[in-house]
C-alpha cells in the first residue's frame, strides 16, 4: 500500500510541476525577478512553519551548525535561484517548449556529471544516448541559428543542484528551508526596495494577483514534499520514468495552450533527444531486470 501511495505522490508532484507554467503565466504582469523573490520569501515562511509543525527544528539547527552543510546549501540556493529565475522568465517570455527540453536533457547531463565527478564508468548505450542528445541539440542550434541556451542552463543548473544534494543527507523539507533561508534576506530587501519605489506588484495587481504571489510558496513546497515522500516509498527507476511527466505536460501546454512553435524541424530535434532518453531508460530497465533475476 505504501508503494501505491508513493506512486500517487510522485505522479502528483510531477503533474503539479508540469502545470506550473500556467501559474507563472497568470503572474506575467510582474517581472520574473520579483516573482522569484516572492517565491523565495513565501517558501521560507511555509517550510519553516512545517519544520516546526513536524518537530524537525533540532535537525535543522544541527544542519545550520555544520559548516559543510552551509557551504553546500549556499551553493545549492544560488543554483536554485538561477534555475527558478530563468524558468519563470522563459515561461513568461514564450519559451515553455525550450524550457521543457531542458528537463528532458537533465538526466543525461546527470549521467555525464557522474562520470566526471564520481568517476562512474559510462556504458556503451549511455555514450550512444549522450551522442544522440548532443546531435539533437546541435540540429536545433543549426536549424534555428540560435544555441538552445535556456534548455542547457536549466539542465546543467538542476543537474549540479542534484549533485550537491547527493553530498548531504537532509530531507527535502529541511533542505528547501535552508536554501530559501540563504536567499531570504536579499529577496526581502529587493521586494522592500520595489515597494519603496512604488514599483512592486504585491497589493498593486488586485487581490487575485497578490494572492497568487503569496501562493508561490505553496506551489513550490507541496510538489517537493510529495516528491520527497515518493522517493522514500518507490524504486528510483519508477521515479525516473515518472519524472518525464513534468516536461511532457510543459511541452503540451506550450504548444497547445500558448501556441508556441513546434514545427517539423523542432520535432526532429526533440525526437533525437527522446530517442536518447528511450535508450537510456531501456538500458536501465534491462540491467535492473537482469540484476533481479540474478538475485533469485
Amino acid at each position: 500500500m505504501s508503494k501505491y501511495y508513493g506512486m500517487l505522490a510522485a505522479a502528483g508532484a510531477f503533474i503539479l510541476w508540469g502545470v506550473l507554467p500556467i501559474y507563472w503565466k497568470l503572474l506575467q504582469a510582474a517581472p520574473a525577478a520579483e516573482i522569484l523573490c516572492h517565491r523565495m520569501v513565501w517558501s521560507l515562511f511555509l517550510t519553516l512553519g512545517l519544520v516546526y509543525a513536524y518537530g524537525r527544528q533540532k535537525v535543522l539547527w544541527q544542519a545550520v551548525r555544520d559548516r559543510r552543510n552551509l557551504i553546500y546549501f549556499t551553493a545549492a540556493a544560488l543554483l536554485l535561484t538561477v534555475n527558478w529565475l530563468l524558468y519563470i522568465w522563459a515561461v513568461n517570455a514564450g519559451f515553455i517548449v525550450e524550457a521543457s527540453l531542458g528537463y528532458f536533457i537533465n538526466p543525461l547531463i546527470s549521467v555525464l556529471f557522474g562520470m566526471i565527478f564520481f568517476r562512474e564508468r559510462m556504458r556503451p548505450v549511455q555514450w550512444l544516448a549522450l551522442l544522440l542528445a548532443a546531435s539533437g541539440v546541435l540540429y536545433l542550434t543549426l536549424y534555428y541559428g540560435r544555441f538552445p541556451w535556456i534548455s542547457l542552463v536549466l539542465a546543467v543548473t538542476f543537474a549540479i543542484y542534484g549533485l550537491l544534494h547527493k553530498k548531504t543527507s537532509l530531507a527535502a523539507l529541511d533542505g528547501l528551508c535552508l536554501e530559501t533561508a540563504v536567499v531570504f534576506l536579499p529577496a526581502l530587501l529587493f521586494l522592500a526596495g520595489l515597494e519603496m519605489r512604488e514599483g512592486g506588484s504585491f497589493g498593486h495587481m488586485g487581490l487575485a494577483g497578490s494572492l497568487l504571489l503569496a501562493g508561490s510558496g505553496i506551489v513550490t513546497t507541496i510538489p517537493l514534499l510529495l516528491f520527497g515522500y515518493a522517493a522514500q516509498k518507490i524504486p528510483l527507476s519508477s521515479l525516473g520514468l515518472l519524472q518525464y511527466l513534468a516536461p511532457s505536460i510543459n511541452l503540451v501546454i506550450g504548444v497547445f495552450v500558448y501556441g508556441e512553435d513546434f514545427s517539423r524541424p523542432r520535432i526532429i530535434g526533440f525526437c533525437l533527444i527522446w530517442l536518447a532518453l528511450g535508450l537510456y531508460m531501456a538500458e536501465n530497465v534491462v540491467r535492473r531486470l537482469r540484476y533481479e533475476k540474478s538475485m533469485q
